[in-house]
């Protein structure tokens, strides 16, 4: 009778705490969301965060706060975000680095790209622009730069966001097809790497568009080649690598929105719709290609499958070209 009883009661409890687990997600969000950016300010993965984090935050009705957790190529904001609770009020900008490239980079890793993280929409594809110090590097193309880079082997330095980072993953490609030997000077993100190129620290930089062109429309910095096989919209003026000679060279960042593993469908089904309709509309897209981004929305299923392909194409060329995260 007892047992009975009390079998009654945690029916009941049951019964009554589905109701307000299905509330709290038809409720979401009503609370601030925080957006983990895994760099520090003024890199394309800051950039693309702000942008659509704003646009979220007005149509959602509440802030979407940016947080900058940099660190060990990512992996330190990486970390935070797939050890939190999975329910909406955590989300990370991730890209090829994070997502793609830091499991073949980072061997210890406490969490996995694929499994830890509900991707939720494939944000921009960002092509990376080759910008050199003119005062320190006089090429006036690729051809010009490849060779001045052979007759001095490992005496220019390029930067980057840090080991595993996007610019220094595609530097690494670039090299390797070009047959060239460069420093790498990690940077803790791209931000001040960018001020340290424009003040002459470094000597050039392979990095995604919305940092790099406009110190090269102030005239600070000079464009040689856009890493991918079509010319930018908004920078058709800057050839791209492939049509100056190393034919077949692409090598893109991407960027994309995911959450904690675990988290509910409906709200990933609800940041999807958003994201996208965001992102295709007539405010944000031309904002982000006129920075050299090309907002490429899909389905969180979509950009799983890119996260699993770029992961074995990119570990691939790591461990070819023996690149060491130090």
């Amino acid at each position: 009778m007892i047992r009975t009883h009390r079998r009654t009661l945690l029916m009941a409890a049951a019964a009554l705490a589905a109701p307000r687990i299905g509330n709290a997600q038809d409720g979401w969000p009503n609370r601030p969301v925080r957006v983990i950016v895994p760099f520090t300010p003024g890199g394309s993965t800051d950039i693309l965060a702000r942008a659509l984090s704003a646009e979220l935050q007005e149509t959602l009705g509440q802030p979407f706060v940016i947080e900058n957790r940099g660190g060990a190529g990512g992996t330190v904001g990486s970390e935070v975000v797939a050890r939190s609770a999975p329910d909406g009020y955590t989300l990370m900008m991730g890209h090829i680095g994070t997502l793609a490239v830091n499991p073949s980079l980072y061997p210890n890793l406490t969490f996995d790209t694929v499994t830890s993280f509900q991707p939720i929409v494939l944000v921009a594809i960002v092509p990376n622009v080759l910008v050199v110090n003119p005062r320190k590097v006089p090429a006036n193309n690729v051809q010009e730069f490849i060779a001045l880079a052979k007759r001095q082997p490992r005496g220019l330095t390029y930067g980057s966001g840090g080991n595993g980072s996007a610019a220094h993953i595609a530097t690494v490609a670039f090299s390797v097809a070009a047959g060239i030997e460069l420093e790498h000077v990690p940077y803790r993100g791209t931000g001040p790497m960018m001020t340290d190129l424009v003040g002459g620290t470094i000597d050039l930089t392979l990095t995604g568009g919305p940092p790099a062109l406009p110190p090269v429309r102030a005239g600070q910095l000079k464009a040689l080649g856009v890493s991918s096989l079509r010319r930018l919209s908004s920078a058709p003026d800057i050839p791209t690598i492939d049509e100056q000679g190393l034919k077949g060279f692409d090598a893109t960042q991407w960027y994309g929105l995911v959450a904690p593993a675990g988290t509910p469908r409906p709200i990933v089904d609800r940041l999807n719709a958003e994201s996208r309709r965001i992102l295709t509309g007539p405010k944000l897209r031309p904002r982000l290609e006129a920075e050299g981004a090309d907002p490429s929305p899909g389905t969180p299923e979509e950009f799983r499958e890119l996260i699993v392909s770029e992961r074995a194409r990119w570990g691939e060329l790591i461990r070819r070209a023996n690149v060491r995260a130090d």
